[in-house]
């Protein structure tokens, strides 16, 4: 199981490389000012700092306590992904909409797009965070 300390930097690590990422590449796409863009992404990334965290210590306790081990199988991986992203989605929507004065629908649109993103990069993020910050545990399972 990773510690607190573990889980901060990955948390952190996620976040700020996400950060640079997507709020560049969602002003481009969305036709909106960075700034905009810039301020709806570091909110969001604050929540999601928060969720990840809490998500993450959950899902690794009951991931542990149906299988015996944090190790997660391509499977894991994908239901993690998509549920981090739902539940986020779900917290996010109605703030997006607030802020940059658009209604619900493409308020649910922009979020389902970083939703998409996030999915995507939650996968590739977290294979290469387990192969760089491997658990002791991991050493002794096989594949």
């Amino acid at each position: 199981m990773r510690s607190t300390s573990d889980r901060i930097r990955h948390a952190v690590s996620f976040e700020l490389i996400g950060l640079i990422l997507v709020t560049p590449l969602a002003a481009f796409v969305f036709h909106m000012p960075l700034f905009d863009i810039g301020v709806v992404s570091a909110g969001s990334a604050v929540i999601a700092l928060l969720w990840n965290y809490i998500f993450n210590w959950g899902f690794d306790h009951a991931v542990r306590r149906l299988t015996g081990s944090t190790r997660k199988s391509q499977v894991l991986r994908l239901l993690h992904a998509v549920l981090f992203e739902v539940g986020l989605l779900l917290a996010l929507m109605p703030l997006i909409a607030w802020y940059l004065r658009i209604d619900l629908w493409q308020a649910l649109i922009m979020d389902a797009a970083f939703a998409g993103f996030y999915m995507a990069y939650a996968y590739v993020f977290n294979l290469a965070y387990d192969r760089v910050f491997p658990l002791a545990e991991w050493k002794h399972e096989t594949a």
